[in-house]
């Protein structure tokens, strides 16, 4: 269907015009969203890098914040321009186009665009962000764009810029900050000239209501706004980004079902990020509850895909344990190992994490059937993107790591388990 066309909706004898429908720049639905994070990079986070942290020599240097405020600003900026410019390169989009994968997701902070007083980052992640997005365009891949951190902390979590009290909407400044920046983003990626490559914008990453019960209803109002300021991002530009929104971990969907209104709402999915690992139970999990879990919510993202939302899973792991140094924050510990503070011992992190070249054979065929349970359950509705690309010594985490040591085929569609989660 044409960009601009009109909806008609046969009404009481008449049609009568509703929302335009949208032109997408990628057949989601049609074809399968499989894809890669390229965490750690724009935004830092620990574990993915944890020499960016070490280095510092300062245990208090937990996440980006306090990288840029307990470091002299010379030290910061060159540390940081160091990892921009060489831990993700364009040799990164190539591989990941040779892997057969067709996104990438790259998540972003507020503060790549508006520093206010008193707030110590740094900026620059903007320019790399379109270099990206030019190397992406070289090499056939599409690039979904993630606000990942959003004044005050949607989530208190140290991925979110700053770790600590989750006060995202606990003022109007904040929403009115974010707003600004989504419309930054959205003006930039609707020209015509990303449109063979930018597909699609995530307007907020992971508000987390169990933080703050402010964050639900200010989550709702943004994503409302959020849809009128992709839609029309202004200057004459159309606005044909398809966009997703983080589910806030709501186990029962039914609250995003407003969304399922196709005269008001064209062009979106849920996001959904499933893990299992990050409480005492999921670490507990034997490896054939780890993939029958994963296979039932499968089941799950298909019925409601049938309620006219799609799902897309927009960060998964093959990991089973939270061993990866530094996953629960620097310094914090495992739950798996009991050296997490409050939790209890299930077993040794050792052959779990690392490197990958302490796994077993038998590990690595777990994986292997992880990765293909979770990709099979994923592709039920929209899709599925990685997280994450790479990292420095969670080879359980990184999907480059999976495909050079073979957990991972390099055709996401070659399957040695095909009916492993039984549809």
């Amino acid at each position: 269907m044409r960009s601009g066309a009109l909806l008609l909706i046969w009404l009481h004898g008449i049609f009568v015009s509703t929302v335009q429908a949208i032109n997408l720049r990628f057949p989601f639905g049609a074809t399968k969203v499989r894809g890669v994070n390229l965490g750690g990079w724009l935004v830092l986070e620990p574990f993915v890098t944890p020499s960016l942290f070490d280095a510092t020599g300062n245990p208090a240097i937990i996440d980006e914040w306090t990288f840029s405020a307990y470091q002299s600003y010379a030290t910061a900026q060159s540390a940081l321009v160091r990892h921009w410019e060489t831990f993700i390169t364009e040799a990164d989009f190539a591989a990941i186009a040779g892997a057969g994968l067709n996104h990438v997701r790259i998540p972003i902070g507020y503060w790549a665009f508006d520093i206010s007083k008193g707030e110590p980052y740094h900026q620059g992640q903007f320019g790399y962000l379109k270099r990206a997005v030019g190397w992406a365009a070289n090499h056939g891949v599409k690039v979904l764009i993630d606000l990942h951190g959003v004044p005050g902390s949607q989530n208190g979590w140290n991925h979110s810029g700053r770790q600590g009290p989750a006060n995202w909407a606990s003022n109007s400044t904040n929403l009115a900050r974010t707003r600004a920046v989504l419309r930054t983003l959205a003006a930039e990626f609707s020209q015509s000239k990303y449109a063979n490559v930018v597909t699609s914008i995530t307007p907020l990453n992971e508000p987390a209501p169990f933080q703050n019960g402010n964050i639900l209803p200010a989550a709702r109002q943004y994503y409302l706004d959020a849809y009128g300021i992709i839609r029309n991002p202004g200057g004459g530009v159309k606005g044909n980004l398809y966009i997703t929104y983080h589910d806030a971990f709501l186990g029962d969907w039914g609250y995003w079902t407003f969304l399922s209104n196709k005269s008001k709402f064209q062009g979106i999915s849920l996001d959904t990020h499933i893990y299992d690992i990050f409480s005492s139970g999921g670490v507990k999990l034997s490896y054939a509850q780890h993939i029958s879990g994963m296979c039932a919510r499968g089941r799950q993202i298909r019925q409601w895909a049938s309620r006219n939302i799609g799902v897309m899973v927009g960060e998964w792991t093959f990991a089973p344990t939270d061993c990866a140094k530094y996953l629960n924050g620097r310094n914090n510990g495992a739950r798996y190992d009991g050296s997490l503070p409050g939790s209890t011992y299930v077993g040794s992190c050792t052959g779990k994490s690392g490197s990958g070249a302490s796994f077993s054979a038998s590990y690595k065929t777990f994986l292997r059937k992880y990765y293909e349970a979770q990709t099979q359950a994923w592709e039920q509705s929209v899709g599925w993107i990685h997280w994450t690309w790479k990292t420095e010594v969670a080879a359980d985490w990184s999907y480059q790591a999976g495909l050079a040591q073979g957990w991972i085929p390099q055709n996401p569609a070659s399957r040695k388990y095909d009916n492993i989660c039984g549809y």
